[in-house]
């Protein structure tokens, strides 16, 4: 009956031990095709973005998904879509939108969530890093974009790097030549192979230099014109096309 107990309490430590991790992880590491970088969460500031994040994580969801959009100087956006030898991309499934979080400003190196066009709490799935200071812009459109988290080290140099490619549209490409656009493989698309959690600590971010949001107490803009225009074949348009009817109200 002891050794039951025992084994049934060993069981249940391995669990919670688990759920903790899921809940409070704070360290987070992006495994892509063109290399990884460690992004600090802000899971004491904006919670609920953390954990919906984390949830994505721990569902596996984010499992090989592709960077779906690049726009110079503004953004890199992923965790949408996945490509399954066909277009167009096929969504993740998702869960339900999370409420906003507008704490911290859209400067460089900042991952926030992209979320539809006048709808301020629609964030689900899709990420997008900063790439420069967009704070001006993002900061009070929409309601705020919520800013999640700070890439770390020097893993700006492997987003600046996926944001540099040739582009079929505003897709990231190896090899942007008329036939991979029309009929892209697999090792034409910048791959989030995985994203891994690190250190489950909920406080690691206390050593950031994080930049709040002070324009989200004027009153919001209306949402601005349409996405940056997308080149590319016939097919690669409606790729495009396929992301601006759900997420992508971003403006630049």
């Amino acid at each position: 009956m002891t050794h039951l107990f025992t084994k049934k309490f060993a069981i249940l430590a391995v669990v919670l031990s688990m759920l903790s991790s899921i809940t409070h992880a704070t360290i987070v590491e992006f495994q892509t095709s063109h290399g990884s970088f460690k992004v600090n969460l802000h899971d004491t500031t904006t919670p609920l973005t953390v954990e919906n994040f984390l949830n994505y994580i721990s569902s596996e969801r984010y499992n090989n998904t592709v960077i779906h959009r690049v726009v110079d100087d503004f953004v890199v956006q992923g965790g949408g879509y996945t490509f399954n030898n066909e277009l167009p991309l096929k969504d993740i499934d998702i869960y339900d939108p999370v409420k906003n979080e507008p704490i911290y400003s859209n400067v460089r190196g900042t991952i926030a969530m992209a979320k539809q066009a006048n709808s301020v709490n629609s964030a689900t799935s899709q990420w997008f890093f900063n790439l420069s200071n967009n704070s001006t812009n993002l900061d009070l459109q929409n309601g705020g974009f919520t800013v999640f988290g700070e890439v770390i080290d020097d893993g700006m140099q492997v987003l600046d790097e996926i944001a540099a490619l040739q582009r079929c549209g505003d897709v990231p490409v190896n090899d942007n030549s008329t036939n991979s656009c029309n009929n892209p493989g697999a090792d034409n698309f910048v791959t989030v192979y995985q994203v891994l959690v690190l250190d489950d600590a909920d406080n690691t971010d206390s050593s950031l230099n994080s930049i709040k949001n002070t324009l989200i107490t004027q009153t919001p803009d209306t949402e601005s014109n349409d996405d940056n225009s997308s080149g590319g074949s016939v097919f690669w348009l409606l790729l495009c096309l396929m992301p601006l009817a759900f997420r992508k109200h971003i403006h630049s």
